[in-house]
């Protein structure tokens, strides 16, 4: 409470109009860490059990109880994983339903019962009054998806997970880094754009939805064009481990690409062999992006959101003038 009485004018209305929600979103935001804390201290006490037990993974010392034991440590870290995974996905959807709840319940409901003109004839003019609504929740959200993605990232890193989460994987991508803060800006100014057009609350919200759903998906599948990747060729593809596969394929004589498909459904080995012939197919090549492209894809991606989050947002602020003279 003492931080709400430290406010002052519209941002303490805007916290004590949604109080409830943030403190329900502070609860979840909590137990979110909390849990992930727990996760990552008993993955590491499992991997100490299995280290301390001399068995291995791989069964190969043959003995029927190590191998149950390989098992169940195989299926404990694989479930450790799975909910880092998911907490990172939870991460790509925030921006999501924050954009609806600034769309709906921040900005629309507001325009659509009318009780923003009590704000307005007391001395708050509309820009005023809108960059409250959205700085209060924003700076919260911003300051506690900080905190979860850290503590994140630390959860994934602290246990020595035979089942690691690759890093170009769209859920692990969109939910570590920097790219985080930029979806939820992106959101947060679509939301409002959205709200100040719509003006109704239950239409603004799914339309805010659908439009920064849209964006978070193509990007998923456009982000490996955002950064020229590498490529090997060969008669045989010897790369390495944690990479991501971006484009393979078959080459002619002549440099030309084939997709890998061209000779893939040959029903035996000199099918296949008189096949290359036939295509003229000397190699294979692919196209990948190594993990030392995360951090340039993710600056640029995030380069480009902030830049649509700043057109949205003068938008927004170019609506609200032209609808209040």
């Amino acid at each position: 409470m003492s931080t709400l009485t430290t406010l002052r004018g519209p941002a303490r209305v805007v916290v004590r109009q949604h109080r409830w929600t943030l403190w329900i979103a502070g609860g979840l935001f909590l137990a979110a860490v909390i849990g992930l804390i727990a996760v990552a201290l008993r993955a590491s006490h499992v991997a100490e059990i299995f280290t301390a037990s001399n068995c291995r993974v791989d069964g190969a010392d043959g003995d029927r109880d190590c191998m149950q034991t390989a098992r169940n440590y195989l299926d404990s870290m694989f479930e450790y994983r799975s909910l880092f995974d998911d907490v990172a996905l939870f991460l790509t959807v925030l921006p999501v339903l924050f954009s609806a709840f600034i769309a709906g319940p921040v900005i629309a409901r507001e325009l659509e019962s009318g009780t923003f003109e009590m704000s307005w004839t007391q001395s708050v003019s509309p820009a005023h009054w809108l960059t409250a609504k959205l700085a209060v929740p924003t700076v919260l959200l911003l300051a506690g998806t900080a905190v979860l993605s850290s503590v994140l990232h630390w959860a994934q890193s602290y246990a020595d997970n035979p089942y690691p989460s690759e890093w170009y994987t769209p859920q692990i991508f969109a939910g570590t880094g920097v790219l985080p803060f930029a979806s939820l800006l992106l959101g947060l100014c679509i939301g409002a754009l959205t709200g100040l057009l719509v003006r109704r609350t239950v239409l603004a919200l799914t339309v805010s939805t659908f439009v920064t759903g849209a964006v978070i998906i193509a990007f998923a599948y456009l982000r490996s064009g955002l950064w020229p990747p590498r490529t090997v060729t060969g008669k045989t593809l010897d790369v390495s481990p944690n990479i991501w596969w971006v484009e393979t394929g078959d080459l002619t004589s002549s440099g030309e690409r084939l997709t890998q498909t061209a000779c893939s459904q040959s029903a035996s080995e000199a099918d296949r062999l008189q096949c290359l012939a036939d295509h003229d197919i000397t190699g294979h090549y692919l196209d990948y992006h190594p993990a030392s492209h995360f951090w340039p894809i993710q600056l640029v991606e995030t380069g480009i959101l902030l830049a649509l989050a700043a057109l949205a947002l003068a938008l927004a602020f170019r609506v609200l003038r032209r609808r209040t003279g």
